[in-house]
């Protein structure tokens, strides 16, 4: 796997997204504190609204975001994300009022919602080969996981030495380090549009091409069935872990760790696993088990479980729950034209975000009200439902090339002529885009 940071280009944009993921971890960690200094015990209050605030955000400005920068070059809109991101973390040490937290929130956010899509919509034009793509989204797992693991303790150890604001410092550092990064980076050019488009269509495209793809569709359930489970986690293991006298702060990181590294490993063993398997039998099953886990797993929370049997079902949910997301990246590719990629990694992104501004407060609002092991239940059952409407709507269709009719083109048309057909049937690898704009199995 790592043989693929062979590529210069991919080792600077992997690297930048390290030191980045890197900034962000300090930053969770120093604006949690900063809540409670401004806001004592409804500290979570404000949390929960600066996250809510974040997912509208993304929800809602990346499209928006896509179709305003899409004419800009590639590497200046990751850089100059990159510098808003860095401008408001310097913002943040002198903040004095909540309101300012989420006026501040909001911005980051927006210039994250800019820079994540355009930044994962580079990596598969720089890496052509599949197989090189499939061990890049492995790895940009493995940093996420891995950031989830590190930052937290050098967070630690800074605050040993300084105070929380001085972390406010280093996302700083994160994001301008990956400034430079991208900006040393050869960054493909955009693929030139074959029309001009108005603003409203640049905004709706990608949304649009991601619900008239099959494989799409499915991969927006399967969103919802990752978004499930992992809301529970994220959202209730601390509640889980400190509700129990016999346990502690330190065996809520274990949790969270034990969820990691269930992740890791499923990051570790894709990409040689989807040489032998397709996407979709390995999603799929994955997502299903991934649910059918939940279930039993309500019935064994601390108190009434051990924390062994915590850390098993958190370890296998990490697991089935990478397994699910990393190869989304692959159908997303395999899915639009080059020039379309954009806009469609931007509707992924808002899409799925719009599954865990779901499920988030599920898992928090149900925990409260019905208990955390029926709440888990539910989430279980959400997540199977999810599943079976993959599979459903994802039909197992060849991905290569699909027989169609063009009964709406005039017979000399520059798209029949590509391919020499006799009359208006013919095969190529299917993709939604101005010639092509129903799936040919719906009729």
């Amino acid at each position: 796997m790592i043989d693929v940071l062979k590529h210069p280009a991919f080792a600077r944009l992997f690297s930048a997204q390290v030191v980045a993921l890197l900034g962000t971890g300090l930053l969770t960690v120093a604006l949690a504190l900063l809540a409670f200094d401004l806001a004592g015990d409804e500290a979570g209050a404000v949390l929960g609204t600066a996250f809510t605030i974040k997912m509208i955000a993304y929800i809602g400005l990346a499209p928006i975001a896509n179709a305003a920068v899409e004419r800009v070059s590639r590497k200046a809109v990751l850089i100059g994300a990159d510098l808003v991101r860095v401008a408001v973390a310097l913002l943040m040490p002198f903040i004095d009022a909540v309101w300012q937290i989420y006026v501040l929130i909001f911005i980051l956010q927006a210039a994250s919602a800019v820079f994540t899509p355009a930044f994962q919509a580079v990596i598969p034009d720089v890496l052509s080969d599949e197989k090189d793509y499939t061990k890049a989204l492995s790895l940009s797992r493995l940093a996420y996981d891995l950031e989830n693991l590190i930052s937290p303790a050098l967070a630690g150890l800074l605050l040993a030495l300084v105070s929380y604001h001085w972390l406010f410092g280093g996302t700083a550092i994160g994001f301008a380090a990956s400034a430079i990064l991208v900006s040393l980076s050869a960054i493909p050019a955009r693929r030139p549009e074959r029309k001009i488009r108005s603003f409203k269509e640049r905004v709706t495209r990608g949304t649009r091409i991601y619900l008239a793809t099959p494989r799409l569709r499915g991969l927006l359930a399967l969103n919802l069935a990752a978004a499930s489970v992992g809301a529970f986690v994220i959202v209730n293991t601390v509640v889980i872990v400190m509700g129990n006298d016999d346990l502690t702060q330190t065996h809520v990181a274990f949790a969270l760790a034990a969820f990691g590294a269930g992740s890791m490993v499923a990051a570790l063993a894709l990409p040689r696993l989807l040489e032998a398997i397709s996407d979709r039998t390995l999603m799929i099953a994955a997502a299903f088990l991934l649910g059918a886990l939940a279930l039993p797993s309500s019935l064994f929370l601390p108190p009434t479980g051990t924390l062994g049997a915590l850390l098993l079902a958190w370890g296998l949910f990490g697991l089935f729950y990478s397994a699910v997301l990393t190869p989304a990246g692959r159908l997303l590719r395999h899915s639009a034209r080059a020039e379309d990629r954009p806009a469609l990694f931007t509707a992924q992104f808002a899409l799925s975000h719009c599954c865990w501004l779901l499920t988030y407060p599920i898992a928090g609002w149900a925990g409260e009200v019905i208990g955390l092991s029926p709440t888990l239940a539910v989430l279980g059952l959400l997540a199977l439902v999810a599943s079976a409407v993959a599979l459903m709507v994802w039909s197992p269709e060849s991905t290569a090339e699909l027989v169609h009719d063009h009964d709406d083109l005039p017979s000399d048309h520059p798209h029949l002529r590509q391919f020499a057909s006799s009359g208006k049937r013919h095969s190529h690898v299917f993709v939604i885009d101005d010639e092509h704009r129903a799936w040919p199995t719906q009729g």
